[in-house]
């Protein structure tokens, strides 16, 4: 029993001694990131879903109805210009030829005649032996027979033109798809009235998005809004993301405008052209389109890791001269990046805080160490 005074005494000199660490080491300032608002030209881009087609895409079709005779060229591969694509059983267009040719000789026989039969009754017309009339009458048999000879040759050329389509040629250089007819087919013509194939030139290639009327506005305006800044701005040359998620290498630019905004859509039809010298990009492919639709001058940035949301509210701890923190609400306009472009509720040159904003709370002292973001 005569230890107990001093026992009770040590243990609370003890708990004393703890108490005041305790709220000497809370007293210390954290030390915490910060970043200094600046200020800087944005171009605040979009994406949009395009649609991949080749620079020409030209549909093959029969030009002359028959069963298909021949296919000459690899499906998928290359093709020339002037090649020889499909034939046609082309018996019935030289049936058609020969039976034309046959008229044309009957007019020309037809022709013949009426001249003979003219120069038999002009000197007899001169010397009064026949009537006007029957002059009048030999001279148009022998016109009528001359029409009659040019419309025979004509149909002999047409007979002959349709006789050469049942042989298909390739009509641009590019790659050709798979066939629409298979050798025995009756083509031309019900049943078979399809596009016997398409050739695509890919070289370069045409990507088509919609933006909406508004985007599209603010797009216009700022592309002619000055005209030097058109030719020397690069940012407005456009990105082609794939379908894996990787940017294609080369970068596209406009080739036109639609007239009109579709009314039922409220969108604008917009095309690129992308260069394609790999021809890595096919027509019929979906790709995103990344675009340049606003630039906006003396953008204030945050970073997005410096902002916290709370309530729907995005906020941010501000750091004054003397090291005090105090919360801010701001209102974000558009995201740069990993960065946000803020419409209002902060200033060029204040400092806010990238770290510890779980564990800071307005009023508290800190000290902070000043980075450099991008």
């Amino acid at each position: 029993m005569k230890h107990s005074f001093p026992v009770a005494v040590l243990f609370l000199g003890l708990s004393l001694f703890a108490c005041f660490k305790k709220e000497a080491v809370s007293d210390i300032p954290l030390s915490l990131k910060a970043v200094e608002l600046k200020t800087q030209e944005v171009p605040i881009s979009k994406d949009f879903v395009g649609q991949v087609y080749g620079r020409a895409d030209i549909p093959i079709r029969a030009r002359v109805d028959g069963f298909l005779e021949g296919i000459h060229f690899n499906e998928g591969l290359e093709v020339k210009k002037g090649q020889l694509l499909y034939t046609i059983d082309d018996s019935p267009l030289r049936e058609g030829l020969s039976r034309e040719e046959s008229r044309l000789s009957e007019a020309r026989i037809n022709l013949v005649n009426a001249e003979n039969e003219l120069g038999r009754i002009s000197p007899l017309a001169e010397i009064n032996a026949i009537s006007k009339r029957d002059l009048d009458a030999a001279i148009a048999r022998r016109d009528a027979a001359q029409e009659g000879v040019r419309a025979a040759e004509a149909n002999v050329n047409l007979a002959r033109i349709n006789q050469g389509y049942a042989r298909i040629y390739a009509p641009i250089s590019g790659i050709i798809g798979k066939s629409g007819a298979k050798v025995g087919e009756y083509v031309g013509r019900a049943p078979n009235t399809v596009i016997l194939n398409t050739i695509s030139q890919i070289d370069s290639v045409l990507v088509e998005f919609f933006l909406t009327e508004r985007d599209y506005i603010s797009f216009a305006r700022e592309i002619m809004a000055d005209e030097s800044k058109r030719v020397s701005q690069t940012d407005y040359a456009l990105e082609l993301y794939l379908a894996d998620g990787q940017v294609f290498p080369h970068r596209g630019k406009l080739t036109f405008v639609d007239r009109n905004v579709d009314p039922s859509t409220g969108a604008i039809l917009i095309q690129s052209i992308f260069p394609n010298p790999e021809k890595l990009i096919r027509p019929g492919q979906f790709a995103k389109v990344r675009a340049v639709v606003n630039l906006i001058t003396d953008a204030l940035l945050v970073p997005q890791r410096a902002v916290f949301e709370l309530q729907g509210f995005y906020n941010v701890f501000v750091v004054d001269q003397e090291g005090m923190v105090s919360q801010r609400s701001i209102q974000i306009m558009e995201t740069y990046g990993d960065q946000f472009v803020v419409e209002s509720g902060l200033a060029k040159g204040e400092i806010v805080l990238l770290e510890g904003l779980m564990a800071v709370r307005s009023g508290q002292k800190v000290n902070v160490e000043m980075v450099q973001t991008n």
